[in-house]
Formats: structure tokens, C-alpha cells, sequence
């Protein structure tokens, strides 16, 4: 079963990239749930079939960049923690073909690769694992507070 954006939006966006990543690798299963038929479907509708993201993962982490514009502005200790967070994000961003991505899509590519290099069992530096954290910790804030302002419509 698809999850629900409204719950947790940042489970919502990786498990979407999971989904995509896994296609990929294994397009034989694309008939083996309605759920994974339909995201197929999707992704060549949409011709992501080979690479990119869903326009439901897009989307979903373009809402959560406005609420970050939004708290950026409105919340000093949210501000705080992001500016902890930029010199770990400039350098992974530096480390990748599009280095003016925006600070939220870094700190899902860490988290997304991060699970990759734990699926195969790899270790990850305590360097990486603080920075994994204080990632986390900033997606965890975001999309509690996006589930908050959706229930409070």
C-alpha cells in the first residue's frame, strides 16, 4: 500500500524513490502488486523509466521546500539547525552533478544513499552518521510540521 504523504511526508518521498529504484532493477515485478503495476505505469508515462523521480515525489518535495522557505523566515531555531547543517550539505552537493540543488533535496539524497550503503551492509563514518542525524532530525521537524498545518485545515 502506497503511504500516506499526509503522515509523514519524508517517508512518503523516500519510499516513492525506493519504489522507483526498485523497478528499475527489477521491471519483472512490475505486475506482482496493483501498487507496483501502477507506479510502472507511472514512470513511463511520465518516462522516468530509466532515471528521475516520479512528479508525486516532485511534488511532494516541493511542498516541503515552501515549508521550509516558510520556517526559514518564521523560526530561529529551525534556521539555527539548517545553518549547522550547510557546510555537510555544500559538500555533498559539490560531490554531485548538480551542485545548486536545494538544501532539503541534499539532505534526501544523504538519507536515500545512506540506505542504500546500509542495504549493503557497508559501514558509514561517525563524520556521516552526525550529519545523518542532524538530517534527519531537520526532515523529522519538517514533516511533523507539515502534518500539523494540514490537520489543523
Amino acid at each position: 500500500m502506497l503511504k500516506s504523504k499526509k503522515n509523514n511526508i519524508a517517508e512518503y518521498i523516500l519510499y516513492l524513490w525506493q519504489m522507483e529504484d526498485y523497478l528499475r532493477a527489477f521491471p519483472e515485478q512490475a505486475e506482482a502488486t496493483p501498487e507496483l503495476h501502477d507506479l510502472n505505469q507511472m514512470m513511463h508515462r511520465e518516462g522516468i523509466a530509466e532515471s528521475g523521480h516520479l512528479q508525486l515525489a516532485n511534488n511532494a518535495l516541493n511542498e516541503l521546500e515552501e515549508l521550509h522557505a516558510q520556517l526559514l523566515n518564521e523560526d530561529a531555531l529551525y534556521r539555527a539547525a539548517i545553518i549547522r547543517l550547510q557546510p555537510s550539505l555544500n559538500l555533498l552537493k559539490a560531490k554531485t552533478d548538480r551542485p545548486t540543488m536545494t538544501d532539503i533535496e541534499a539532505c534526501f539524497i544523504l538519507l536515500y544513499q545512506i540506505m542504500l550503503l546500509r542495504l549493503q551492509k557497508r559501514d558509514i563514518t561517525p563524520e556521516t552518521a552526525a550529519v545523518q542525524q542532524q538530517a534527519t532530525q531537520l526532515l523529522q521537524f519538517l514533516s511533523k510540521t507539515y502534518r500539523d498545518i494540514d490537520i489543523s485545515k
